[in-house]
């Protein structure tokens, strides 16, 4: 018997959206059947490079089309709540890459939306689906390594780009936080959950956007995450969870496929590794294909909830730092 399909357009032809066209090759029951840019000649392009049969040189003809069923957004994050919308408005289930929306405010709006039109979305942090990233979360969950009272994480390399690149650019909401830093934000709240203090100090450029950013978060039993993000420093990227038990090490690129080190606290050491094909994101948008299919609206293991608590701890990092968007915050 065959196997239903989902058919999945792409909207924008970035960096991001050319890494889900390749994951989507290896996702049994997706069809990647259309691209959209505001430039044809990109979107023609993007469909030929990955075989695409479709492509649209605007977002609206995408969202009209009746043959799909589910856009990725794969635009800049200040386009994303109006292009999820777009999406939404047309009876279309949505991934939207991360952040969902800049604040609370815009993650509230999309929530109610999808729920009002009983309509899948789901934002689109891949790391949440990875092996490692499941298996370190089992492990946490299981007490291996006792209980959990210091988190670490770092997301800090030099980036080469302009002052108008989304890296920098204050009109593109760009900064250290909701590009990478959300990174190490998701980890902590994927493991500890909560944070019931948070303090935070960033540097700031001439447009007011963090190049750097170190933030603490306090929960209960004297439990700490120590955490850092920057576009203007080099560091290795990596990952702790220390507990009184043990600890967890994740390799460098932590949120990337990799493997899982447990070491006990009398010095046993053990290696989870997991053989990854393609370039992880296909565990995402299997995910979405999966609800879509079984009737879902959301996934339970990234929830709107999820990313709900995601962006009001994001806003709150942000409001410590003095960084603001002007057409999205007031």
């Amino acid at each position: 018997m065959e196997t239903k399909k989902i058919k999945w357009g792409i909207l924008g032809t970035g960096r991001i959206a050319s890494v889900m066209a390749t994951a989507l090759q290896s996702v049994n029951n997706s069809e990647l059947y259309a691209v959209a840019s505001r430039d044809i000649s990109k979107a023609q392009r993007f469909a030929t490079e990955f075989n695409i049969p479709v492509s649209y040189g605007n977002y609206e003809a995408l969202v009209q089309d009746p043959e799909i069923d589910v856009v990725y957004i794969a635009t800049p994050h200040n386009m994303h709540m109006a292009n999820t919308l777009l999406a939404l408005n047309h009876n279309k289930h949505v991934l939207c890459e991360k952040p969902l929306g800049v604040n609370e405010k815009e993650v509230s709006i999309l929530m109610d939306k999808a729920k009002g039109k009983n309509l899948f979305l789901m934002e689109a942090l891949w790391s949440r689906f990875l092996p490692h990233i499941r298996k370190t979360k089992e492990l946490v969950e299981s007490g291996e390594i006792g209980d959990v009272k210091l988190l670490t994480a770092y997301f800090c390399f030099i980036s080469n780009n302009g002052p108008q690149h989304r890296h920098f650019n204050k009109d593109l909401c760009g900064g250290s936080i909701l590009d990478i830093g959300i990174y190490n934000i998701f980890l902590s709240q994927l493991l500890l959950g909560a944070p019931k203090r948070i303090s935070a100090m960033a540097g700031l450029s001439h447009q007011g956007v963090d190049t750097s950013c170190s933030y603490s978060f306090g929960y209960e039993n004297d439990t700490l995450a120590v955490m850092h993000s920057s576009f203007v420093a080099n560091s290795p990227v990596v990952a702790g969870i220390y507990g009184t038990r043990g600890k967890i090490l994740l390799e460098d690129r932590w949120f990337c496929p990799g493997k899982v080190t447990l070491i006990t606290a009398d010095g046993i050491e053990k290696i989870f590794e997991f053989e990854v094909e393609n370039n992880g994101y296909q565990y995402e948008a299997a995910e979405v294909a999966c609800c879509i299919l079984n009737g879902k609206t959301q996934s339970e293991s990234w929830s709107l909830n999820d990313s709900l608590k995601l962006v009001r701890v994001m806003d709150s990092v942000r409001k410590e730092c003095g960084i603001v968007y002007p057409e999205h915050d007031l």
